[in-house]
């Protein structure tokens, strides 16, 4: 029975990026997907790298978004060498561009916000605005630019970086669909498939929203799936050299023309579909920020399922089982934060220790939670006995 260093579950932006980090390192890696990998929430996100905090439960996550940020340049140097590939990686900011009655309002408690938490936010002048992007609705009520914002082909990057890990010496496997932990005493020692045991000295859990899935990881990994619609749209009319973005939706340019806008956030189970509503939602916000739009042509329509988790944040880190680490619930971030999960992937296998301080994206914090839980389950339960005098 062949044995590897490390099984990685999951094929793909996050999983691939690790394994092309740690098969550089000489390391034996087998990379499992329960089908094609890359063709889940990796291939049906925008591609738009976005540190800001789009919610006040996102805020803790900007340091990580900061440092993968840096790393995105030669990370993309890197994948591109060893794949022969190109991902159309592009740091030229975006503009984000209000429309509300009290857009400068909004404007300005933007500006604050982000300035407080160290980031270049500016807000522009609508003149300069539509100087920078001249296909921007001339509606908008007031503008601010982000200029340290980029923008990738997220497919384009996933199948570049899921080539570079094979060429760098891992193995690939298709259509594994991995189910449980093989567990000896407190360590993890491979993983089960249909009855199948694949053994490995560590195990590497980026199975996205399926993570949950895996037992005994509901523990570590409550992931969720959150269904995302998006568009692709083409206009003989509209050129945009950088991402829009409002509080309704956005759209992040590729090179070859098309528009991609999204989203929706949806709590639909597993269900991957598009519908009319969701449509509407995503069509009405580009139509917002460019009304030219209203004359393109929808060229691609999908959805994809991001993985959730209970405070929105990702599980980075090992778990009490050792051998088992966790890389997983990067929610609507996988594609900006593939850099450095997989640096802190790698420098916890190779070192045991990290170059970035992560405990706040640890698993144990939900297996603390849950345990917490329990307590106060029982201790509610033994109190009710105790005042019903049975």
């Amino acid at each position: 029975m062949a044995t590897f260093d490390v099984l990685i579950v999951g094929g793909g932006i996050i999983g691939g990026s690790i394994a092309f980090e740690l098969a550089r390192q000489k390391l034996r890696v087998l990379l499992l997907d329960r089908q094609q990998p890359g063709q889940e929430a990796s291939w049906a996100a925008a591609g738009g790298l976005t540190p800001s905090p789009e919610t006040p439960d996102s805020i803790p996550l900007l340091p990580l978004a900061r440092a993968s940020l840096a790393l995105y340049s030669d990370y993309v140097a890197a994948v591109e060498e060893i794949s022969g590939r190109t991902v159309e990686f592009r740091q030229d900011g975006a503009l984000y561009a209000f429309f509300a009655p009290q857009a400068e309002r909004e404007l300005s408690t933007l500006v604050a916000l982000h300035h407080g938490l160290g980031l270049p936010t500016e807000a522009i002048s609508l003149d300069d605005a539509q100087s920078l992007e001249p296909a921007l609705n001339p509606a908008a009520g007031a503008a601010a630019l982000l200029p340290d914002e980029g923008r990738v082909d997220n497919r384009a990057l996933t199948e570049a970086v899921l080539a570079a890990a094979a060429s760098s010496g891992a193995e690939i496997r298709s259509g594994v669909e991995v189910t449980s932990l093989l567990l000896e005493k407190n360590r993890c020692v491979g993983v089960g498939s249909r009855g199948k045991k694949i053994v490995g000295g560590q195990v590497v859990i980026a199975a996205g929203c399926y993570s949950a899935s895996i037992e005994p990881l509901g523990r570590y990994a409550p992931t969720r799936p959150v269904r995302g619609q998006m568009v692709a749209l083409r206009s003989t009319k509209v050129r945009l050299g950088r991402s829009l973005r409002s509080e309704r939706g956005y759209i992040v340019p590729r090179d070859d023309g098309r528009l991609i806008a999204g989203s929706t956030l949806e709590n639909a189970g597993f269900e991957k579909c598009v519908t009319p509503a969701g449509l509407q939602q995503i069509l009405g916000a580009a139509v917002e920020l460019v009304p030219a739009l209203a004359e393109a042509a929808v060229v691609e329509t999908w959805s994809g399922l991001r993985p959730d988790t209970p405070d929105h944040l990702p599980i980075l880190g090992p778990a009490d089982l050792e051998g088992l680490l966790i890389a997983t619930g990067h929610y609507r971030n996988g594609i900006l934060l593939a850099p450095i999960t997989a640096q802190l992937i790698r420098e916890t296998v190779t070192a045991r220790c990290t170059s970035f301080p992560a405990d706040t994206f640890s698993p144990l914090r939900f297996r603390e939670h849950n345990l917490r839980s329990r307590s106060l389950e029982a201790t509610s339960k033994w109190s009710a006995r105790g005042s019903g005098g049975n």
